[in-house]
């Protein structure tokens, strides 16, 4: 299992990049694509000037052949862009959920807000801790 230790990570296996203009990309973690097998569906918020998603609530959902699951925002910010190939191609987040299975990026309302996640040690731990 892949845990990129230049990304930050929440308890509910979304990641985060902060990229070097100041906004986020969000996605989901390599082994939360594991948990939920093959994703056949994903629904993203619009990105729109009015669109601002909530730490903590629920922005996307990621549909599989065994369940379909919440995706919960770490931050609140600004929808700038999303993903608009997994519509077409929901299986990118199976094949590469750090790279092309990307889900939005936002412009955070607050960056410290991202200093509050895990580092890439504390992830990895709380996953041992699921599968021990």
């Amino acid at each position: 299992m892949e845990i990129p230790d230049d990304l930050h990570y929440t308890k509910e296996h979304e990641w985060v990049r902060v990229e070097p203009d100041g906004t986020v990309t969000i996605g989901i973690t390599d082994y939360a694509q594991e948990q939920l097998g093959d994703v056949v569906f994903v629904e993203l918020p619009k990105a729109d000037d009015d669109i601002t998603v909530l730490k903590d609530e629920a922005f996307a959902v990621v549909e599989s052949v065994k369940a379909a699951s919440d995706v919960y925002s770490p931050i609140t910010g600004k929808v700038l862009e999303v993903n608009d190939d997994l519509p077409d191609n929901p299986n990118a987040i199976n094949e590469d959920p750090y790279g092309d299975g990307w889900l939005v990026r936002l412009e955070p309302r607050n960056v410290d807000d991202v200093e509050e996640l895990m580092n890439s040690d504390d992830y990895e731990e709380l996953i041992e801790g699921l599968t021990d």
